[in-house]
């Protein structure tokens, strides 16, 4: 079914660029725009969509009040963030947007967000949403925001009130708990294996035990074991080496 979308945006420049690029991809059915979130509001009494396209700096109620509202719908929408700014991209994490796009928009870009709404929007219901096996999260490296694919994080180390991912050799900080990864991680091959550290089982090289002390080696690092997590680590991992391969 073609995707209906709302596209929400204070600048009528920015506003009709935007609309003009999501009606000329041919998975988007019909684009509805509005000038501000309390006429997005409006819109949505009468009108359902599948994602909000939308700016966050906007007058009265911001982009990210928007979405607090949305998340209060028995079915919100995906969300899609369009700013020119790139120093919301924790908070849109932390509120589970779909895809947050930086202006100018390019056209390549926004079909990329586009597929991940297609993805989520065709979901069989209790499914887990096929676009969450691509997620991203937003890290500050050098002051500029990048998006590192969950699947190339190795392990994530608990900092304090922050998490160091370690990924392809860089380990960023980002301002989420373990706790909340864990529990959004581990239906996609994750598993806490000590208070400090969860892991991707896909990653994990080896198991061993030196005077009683379990570490695992994930990504050429040796990271402990904790007692109370030992088992449950071997039995995981065995039933993971058993998985059959793709074919």
């Amino acid at each position: 079914m073609p995707l209906r979308i709302l596209a929400v945006d204070d600048e009528p420049p920015a506003l009709e660029d935007l609309t003009y690029l999501l009606r000329g991809d041919t998975r988007v059915g019909r684009v509805l725009a509005a000038g501000s979130t309390d006429a997005a509001l409006r819109l949505l009494e009468s009108e359902t969509v599948d994602a909000v396209f939308l700016d966050i700096r906007m007058p009265g109620l911001d982009g990210l009040d928007l979405v607090r509202v949305l998340r209060r719908f028995a079915e919100p929408p995906s969300v899609v963030f369009v700013t020119a700014y790139d120093d919301f991209a924790v908070d849109a994490f932390a509120l589970k947007a779909c895809d947050y796009l930086l202006k100018p928009v390019r056209r390549e870009r926004l079909a990329e967000a586009v597929r991940r709404v297609a993805d989520l929007s065709g979901a069989a219901p209790g499914a887990a949403p096929p676009g969450l096996s691509t997620e991203r999260i937003p890290v500050d490296l050098g002051g500029v925001t990048r998006f590192v694919p969950r699947d190339e994080v190795a392990y994530v180390e608990a900092q304090g009130d922050y998490v160091r991912l370690h990924a392809r050799g860089e380990a960023p900080l980002v301002r989420v708990s373990l706790a909340v990864l864990e529990e959004r991680w581990v239906p996609h091959g994750f598993l806490r294996v000590h208070r400090g550290f969860l892991v991707a089982l896909r990653h994990v090289e080896g198991l061993r035990s030196v005077g009683g002390h379990w570490t695992v080696q994930v990504a050429g690092d040796d990271l402990p074991v904790s007692r109370r997590h030992t088992r449950e680590l071997r039995d995981v991992l065995t039933r993971w080496a058993q998985k059959p391969g793709p074919s």
